[in-house]
């Protein structure tokens, strides 16, 4: 048995004792079955199916555009790879805001046909309703403030959200809102590192950044953009550690080399 084997399933309960010993926790987007394999076989502690896939999977402007269908399909292939990590899945647009009933049919859906372990909504007070009744379901959810991609067209821009006091008190005011409702954790995303911290250090439940500094409990990236399989997208938070487009584009070109030139396959390669 290896020691991966050992380690215990990582569970919402995992997640607030990990904010209690002050261990970060470590998350990343995945939206298929072999990268997700990879992502639990390295102790990744929760996985986010995201409508970021709109983007990097399917090739759309906008996380709009994605379908829940879509959305159970990508969270079926990642949660039959999946042993160890809590498998996070996002409602799409158009599926929970301002209708409590569909956003429990969607959610409902998501944990049926998937058997991921958690969903995940962008908004405040404007969808508390949403929440209470995923929540009455047994359902646990995960917010999301600050730039909140569902509504760019809302917003107008991807900057920086809550620099103006009003706009960060309101932040605060509903981190607090979730927390009260029963959200087992919150990201924040692409606002002020100092704000960031204050609403870490205020809740008692995980509070995970992305673009959100250093004092928050856990990071998530998108797993395309941080293996630099994307290149386009270049925000100051974003570390990449490898520059995956240009190896496996390397590895092509090889290959169609190897091919015109008869040198794949050689003697050992065939039957």
């Amino acid at each position: 048995m290896s020691i991966y084997d050992k380690v215990r399933k990582v569970t919402t309960h995992v997640l607030n004792e990990m904010k209690l010993r002050n261990e970060k926790i470590a998350m990343l987007t995945a939206y298929d079955y072999s990268m997700a394999r990879i992502l639990d076989n390295a102790g990744i502690d929760v996985i986010l199916v995201g409508d970021s896939a709109s983007n990097v999977m399917a090739g759309y402007d906008s996380t709009l555009p994605i379908t829940l269908n879509e959305m159970i399909y990508h969270a079926s292939s990642v949660v039959r790879a999946t042993k160890r990590a809590l498998v996070v899945v996002d409602l799409p647009f158009g599926t929970y805001q301002g209708n409590s009933k569909e956003a429990l049919s969607s959610a409902i859906r998501i944990m049926k046909e998937t058997g991921a372990h958690a969903v995940k909504m962008e908004g405040g007070q404007e969808i508390k309703e949403s929440i209470e009744r995923i929540l009455s379901a047994g359902i646990p959810v995960m917010g999301h403030l600050g730039l909140t991609p569902q509504s760019i067209h809302k917003f107008g821009t991807y900057v920086v959200r809550a620099r103006e006091e009003a706009e960060a008190q309101k932040l605060v005011e509903d981190a607090h809102i979730l927390e009260e409702t029963g959200c087992f954790a919150l990201v924040l995303e692409k606002i002020p590192a100092t704000l960031a911290g204050k609403v870490a250090g205020e809740l008692k439940i995980p509070v995970i950044g992305i673009g959100a500094g250093s004092k928050v409990d856990g990071q998530v990236l998108v797993l395309h953009d941080m293996l630099g399989i994307t290149q386009e997208f270049s925000p100051r938070f974003l570390r990449r550690y490898h520059n995956l487009f240009a190896e496996i584009k390397g590895s092509v070109e090889s290959y169609i080399t190897d091919v015109r030139s008869v040198d794949f396959p050689n003697e050992k390669e065939q039957y």
